[in-house]
């Protein structure tokens, strides 16, 4: 209701002093200077003075009326002495509730309302002190981080450098090994053709019977028995079945035993053949004469040893490609500007929350394990997507497995500040998508704190 002053300016005086300039802030002080006259704001209308907090709202802005509750929309600026101030809608004052920490807000209501913006001040001032220690030691142990990359950036290098050279020495020493493979199949083959084919005349061919007729003689007593062949000769085509007796018989030309003079004329021609029977084991004469011939052996010795040398060579070489590419791929990554992010390459983090457990493998992929065993993939490393002002703050993990009847599972981790590096939270704010909360002290930045001072200021 408004101040009538009809008697003398003593009293009109005395009117506008009872009536404080309520819910202003320093800032507007200037628009609110005591004259005759009160402009609004928005400059829409010139009203009198004392009817600036009257309760009832004369400006379209709200303007002449901060500390009531008379205009729709207006604000009222609660002061807060030891806290932050703020303004709050002005129809909350003298609603009954305390909205300021002064209690400036019910000036004129019911409300008993006690002034805590000093306990709330220090509250605050405690949380955010204990927010600078922490941001402090975090950004010396992220220099620290920093340090490290930068010694584990230049260790890749030199790794990666190592293992070219390692691996271009492998690949002379593979062409030497193939070479040598080469040649000592090679050898291998003249020696055993140069065997059957009887190079060194009527000598070479009585060695080659000689060497026969002894494997087939097992007691070593100058002859064959029908025994010794059933034990040692055996069909091309049914290497399993046995000879009968009458087979070996036939195979002895029709006696029971033969000496050498004798085999060289009948089962010799069989065995030379090949096509009816051969020596239990080997694929012919030639196959046969490899234990017991010492050139045939050594050949077969040579290739062999060359062959196992030339794999492991191979397997050298493959395994040296195999982590140069894989460096190569690791070292593609953006770890920051400073390669601060390294030390989180094969580095994972777990966070068990209700029945699953989920883990955070940074550049890699992030999981979620049951408490069944079941394990579900939540995405694979994409890209860093954070905001314009700062993109290392968020890392954005893709393509993992399909929810049923749903989008594949993703996972946005966001980096925090912190003097640990620990995975913090996991939520699924929407079906299949995945919001994680990774504080680590590479995630703290000098900015964050100059704003942080200058808003308590």
């Amino acid at each position: 209701m408004r101040c009538h002053i009809v008697i003398a300016a003593v009293f009109w005086s005395i009117c506008v002093d009872s009536r404080k300039i309520r819910g202003i802030s320093l800032s507007y002080k200037r628009f609110y200077r005591e004259r005759k006259t009160f402009l609004c704001i928005d400059g829409s209308k010139m009203i009198p003075f004392e009817q600036v907090n009257d309760d009832y709202c004369d400006c379209e802005d709200g303007s002449d009326e901060p500390g009531t509750a008379a205009c729709p929309g207006g604000r009222f600026y609660c002061t807060n002495l030891g806290f932050r101030p703020h303004y709050i809608q002005s129809s909350r004052v003298n609603d009954g509730i305390c909205d300021c920490c002064d209690a400036s807000d019910e000036y004129n209501s019911h409300a008993r309302c006690q002034n805590s913006c000093r306990n709330l001040g220090q509250r605050e001032r405690a949380d955010v002190e204990g927010q600078m220690r922490t941001l402090d030691e975090g950004l010396r142990l992220k220099q620290q981080l920093i340090e490290e990359g930068v010694l584990l950036w230049r260790e890749k290098q030199a790794q990666l450098r190592d293992l070219q050279q390692v691996a271009e020495d492998l690949q002379v020493k593979l062409e030497e090994h193939r070479r040598r493979k080469h040649e000592a199949d090679r050898l291998k083959e003249q020696t055993l053709t140069a065997r059957e084919a009887g190079d060194n005349g009527h000598r070479r061919q009585n060695s080659t019977v000689t060497s026969i007729f002894q494997i087939l003689d097992s007691n070593k007593d100058g002859s064959i028995t029908v025994d010794e062949v059933q034990a040692k000769v055996a069909f091309v085509q049914d290497e399993e079945r046995a000879l009968s007796d009458d087979e070996a018989v036939a195979l002895l030309g029709g006696g029971h035993q033969m000496d050498l003079s004798m085999f060289q004329h009948t089962l010799w021609d069989s065995l030379r053949a090949g096509d009816s029977v051969k020596i239990k084991g080997t694929h012919g004469v030639a196959d046969s004469l490899v234990d017991e011939d010492p050139n045939i052996k050594a050949a077969e010795m040579a290739a062999e040893r060359e062959a196992a040398d030339l794999k492991k060579v191979e397997e050298a070489y493959e395994t040296a490609n195999m982590e140069i590419s894989d460096l190569r791929n690791k070292l593609t990554i953006d770890y920051g500007t400073d390669w601060e992010f390294l030390f989180l390459n094969n580095q994972c983090y777990q966070l068990k929350v209700y029945e699953y457990t989920y883990t955070l493998c940074p550049f890699n992929q992030v999981t979620q394990k049951s408490a069944a065993g079941t394990e579900v993939s939540l995405g694979k490393w994409g890209m860093w997507a954070g905001t314009p002002e700062n993109q290392y703050s968020q890392m954005r993990y893709e393509s993992g497995e399909p929810c049923w009847q749903g989008p594949t599972r993703n996972t946005m981790v966001t980096l925090t500040c912190g003097t640990e590096t620990a995975l913090r939270s996991v939520r699924e704010p929407s079906k299949c998508q995945y919001i994680m909360d990774f504080q680590t002290p590479v995630a703290c930045q000098p900015v964050l704190k100059q704003q942080g001072v200058h808003s308590e200021l």
